[in-house]
């Protein structure tokens, strides 16, 4: 199943990911956003399961901002 989950607070704009039906989140892509280090937390994020992404991500904040595009992708995949 494909989710995008419309971010708020971040320089990015929506995150698209697949959620299998084991709870594997895969394909994840940014819309906006700095590009490079949003490509690396795909690539890092990709096949964990949800708990998995939450755990590790989850709080991550970005300068003086109270959320970052990790944080929102673990808000993400926790709704899904």
């Amino acid at each position: 199943m494909q989710i995008t989950y419309k971010t708020k607070g971040t320089c990015a704009r929506s995150i698209t990911f697949d959620k299998d039906e084991n709870g594997k989140i895969t394909n994840i892509s940014f819309e906006g956003g700095c590009d490079g280090n949003l490509k690396a937390i795909s690539k890092l994020c990709d096949g964990m399961t949800a708990q998995e992404i939450v755990a590790k991500l989850k709080g991550n904040t970005c300068g003086y901002k109270s959320t970052s595009c990790a944080d929102q992708l673990a808000n993400a995949v926790e709704q899904a």
